[in-house]
Formats: structure tokens, C-alpha cells, sequence
């Protein structure tokens, strides 16, 4: 399995200097919002604790979008503890601290840990801000550290980044 890791991905890989660039976090007001859930259809499930919606779905929570095919919500008493979303592909997407743009990312499934803020792409995943982009079999963010751990999985693909030169803050 080939790995790739980084100490501050949006920072590191995003903020478009490879060396001593500022962290660019997601907004820490988001986890503070309610979060909103909305699709066609929803199945409550007591017993295991979920609801599943279908089609159409989408979850916002501040600037935090994710929408999808399918949505399965996992509740740890009244607390929504894990967001699966699986589509084709499933989106996400969250503004930035200190006008840094929007983090986008899309992959098979992503699951969104409330709690922790972390968001885990799986299945053709890809990660992008202004013009950069990592992508991978899966991905897994840190919403709140701004760190990424990358992986191409068990397949013969590789991890790949392209970034952007144009998108390196100016030197003023």
C-alpha cells in the first residue's frame, strides 16, 4: 500500500508554498451550527440507532455541504455521531479561514465524523483548493488541524498532486 502524508495539508499542499506557508483551517464556526439533512426519503431505524436518507441527500452544517445518492445518519444518543454519503460521485465541500477559498472533494463514499470533524474520502477520491488538487484511492481530512493522509490502496495506481503556481500568495 503506498501512503503520502502531510504535516498541514491545506497549509503545505493548499497555501500553494511548499515551504513555511500558513495553515488554512476550515471555518471553526461550522461545527458550532445545527446541522440540516435533507433527501427524497428517509428510513428511521431505532433499534441500530440511524436514519437513512435516499436520493437527493444533502447534510449542511455552517459552509459544510456533502450531498450524494444516499445517506446514512449513525446517532449516539442525541448526538449525530458519523454522516455516510455514497453517490456517484458523493461532494464535499467547506469554506476556509482567512480567505483561503473552498476546500472541494468528491469520492465514492465519504464519511463525515461529526465529533472529531474529519472527513474520509473512499473509492477515487480527490481533494482540491484553487487550482491544487491530491488524489488517491481514499482520503483522509482533518478538518480541524488541516492534515491529509492520502493512500492509493491496494491497486497498482499511485497517490497524484498537481499544484498550481498561480495560486501562491504574493510575497508583498
Amino acid at each position: 500500500m503506498r501512503r503520502f502524508t502531510t504535516m498541514t495539508f491545506v497549509g503545505t499542499l493548499f497555501g500553494a508554498s511548499l515551504v513555511a506557508a500558513p495553515a488554512a483551517l476550515a471555518l471553526a464556526s461550522d461545527a458550532d451550527q445545527p446541522i440540516h439533512i435533507e433527501g427524497d426519503d428517509a428510513q428511521i431505524d431505532q433499534a441500530n440507532e440511524t436514519i437513512t436518507y435516499i436520493g437527493s441527500v444533502e447534510v449542511v452544517q455552517g459552509t459544510l455541504r456533502v450531498e450524494g445518492d444516499k445517506m446514512v445518519v449513525k446517532i449516539n444518543g442525541d448526538q449525530v455521531e458519523r454522516i455516510t454519503t455514497v453517490g456517484s460521485p458523493a461532494r464535499y465541500r467547506q469554506q476556509l479561514e482567512d480567505d483561503q477559498g473552498e476546500v472541494n472533494a468528491h469520492a465514492d463514499s465519504i464519511i463525515y465524523h461529526t465529533a472529531q470533524e474529519r472527513v474520509y474520502l473512499n473509492g477515487q477520491a480527490t481533494l482540491a483548493q484553487r487550482g491544487n488538487e491530491l488524489q488517491g484511492e481514499s482520503i483522509r481530512y482533518d478538518i480541524v488541524k488541516g492534515k491529509v493522509d492520502a493512500s492509493a490502496g491496494d491497486k497498482s495506481g499511485r497517490v497524484r498532486m498537481q499544484l498550481d503556481p498561480s495560486s501562491r500568495p504574493s510575497n508583498d
